[in-house]
């Protein structure tokens, strides 16, 4: 039953005119990869892998192509690509529902934060009950973090008892929000959050790279389609291994791997201040480590109300990770 919701929308993307499909796959030495990749700090990796020839190193024939992060879950359930990475939190509910990916790693930690005004009164999570959270969407990382930290400081954030507001404004509009008193807080992710604690003097409330409840989870994690994993996977482990070796050169290389996000550039805003940023992750990729991740985000969600309570965690999980030994 699952990738149920997901299959439909693939067979409809499948038949649409103009798309072709072949009857049979294409052999490793010939098959093209279809990365997509975001224009954002947290996709380091992916733009490493690309321009200092991981993927090359690999043996692997490759396209790569920028996209919306918000799009990335969708391209992969359509076929449009093979394979990409993101925040594991945003996955978990997709999962859920059917999406259609196999995750294979963890990249890195932290990037998530919850900021306050420099002159609020708050000056810890606990303080939050009763609070005005802002979000870019309900539904992705940032909003799925600050719940579970709400939770664990003992505020309420399940449907029957909420204990605090979740009010979603576009990600660039939240520091105005703040400063305007229409949130009290807001959760996002870099590197906008920490420009923002940079340029307006914010006070940061949580920081997962620090945080003793995050700094040791993967946040990215990367992964491959189904239909990849099953036709190629060969393929897919020597995606899986490129990408987790460049994920190995920036914990050593931060100042380099800021360089190389501006070459195209993949990311913008003031080198130094990028790799202040990447320096500050923890870029110690794992197979195993993004497997836990995996299993702690169902078992947090389904906490916090955000999955159905009947899911199977083990068949979520079992079925929602390939192993590959690349390590």
């Amino acid at each position: 039953m699952k990738k149920f919701l997901f299959v439909i929308f693939a067979f409809m993307f499948a038949v649409a005119p103009g798309i072709q499909i072949k009857a049979h796959a294409a052999s490793e030495d010939d098959y093209v990869v279809k990365i997509a990749y975001a224009g954002s700090l947290c996709h380091a990796p992916l733009h490493v892998a690309i321009e200092k020839g991981y993927f090359e190193a690999e043996g692997l024939k490759f396209e790569a192509t920028q996209m919306d992060s918000a799009l990335i879950a969708e391209s992969a359930a359509s076929g449009r690509i093979d394979a990409s990475q993101g925040l594991i939190g945003k996955f978990v509910q997709p999962l859920e529902n059917g999406l259609p990916i196999q995750i294979t790693a963890g990249l890195h930690s932290g990037c998530i934060k919850i900021v306050t005004g420099k002159d609020s009164k708050l000056g810890k999570v606990a303080d939050l009950k009763g609070k005005k959270i802002g979000v870019a969407s309900l539904a992705d990382s940032p909003a799925l973090i600050a719940k579970r930290a709400l939770a664990a400081a003992g505020i309420g954030v399940t449907p029957d008892k909420l204990e605090a507001e979740f009010i979603v404004f576009p990600a660039a509009d939240l520091p105005t929000a703040l400063a305007n008193g229409a949130i009290d807080a807001y959760a996002a992710n870099d590197p906008a959050v920490s420009i923002a604690i940079k340029e307006r003097e914010l006070k940061v409330l949580l920081d997962t790279a620090v945080d003793p409840q995050f700094k040791d989870e993967y946040c990215c994690v990367l992964f491959v389609t189904d239909k990849f994993a099953q036709d190629h996977p060969t393929l897919a482990a020597k995606y899986t291994k490129a990408v987790m070796n460049a994920s190995r050169w920036i914990e050593e290389n931060a100042a380099e791997a800021a360089s190389v996000q501006q070459t195209k550039p993949y990311v913008a805003g003031d080198v130094d201040f990028n790799a202040t940023l990447l320096s500050s992750y923890n870029f110690n990729p794992s197979v195993q480590g993004g497997y836990d991740a995996l299993s702690a985000n169902v078992d947090a969600l389904r906490e916090i109300g955000i999955l159905k309570a009947d899911t199977d965690k083990d068949e979520l999980v079992k079925g929602s990770f390939t192993f590959y030994d690349v390590e």
